[in-house]
């Protein structure tokens, strides 16, 4: 991952390599692998996460088509 540093100006490109990383999923990842997770907690975990991503997209769908 890359952040090109302009006029000296370190803040922004901080700023700009903490956006990258929260959108590819860095911070979660380090978070999750604080901790050993045993399989069968990571695929209720999973399971979960699932879910709650297919009751959101139905959620907006539904909001969409004004029901």
């Amino acid at each position: 991952m890359q952040v090109h540093v302009r006029d000296n100006n370190v803040d922004q490109a901080l700023r700009a390599l903490k956006k990258k990383m929260q959108r590819e999923g860095v911070f979660r990842e380090m978070k999750l692998r604080r901790h050993y997770e045993k399989p069968s907690e990571r695929r209720a975990r999973e399971r979960a996460e699932a879910v709650r991503r297919l009751r959101k997209l139905e959620r907006k769908r539904r909001e969409r088509e004004g029901f």
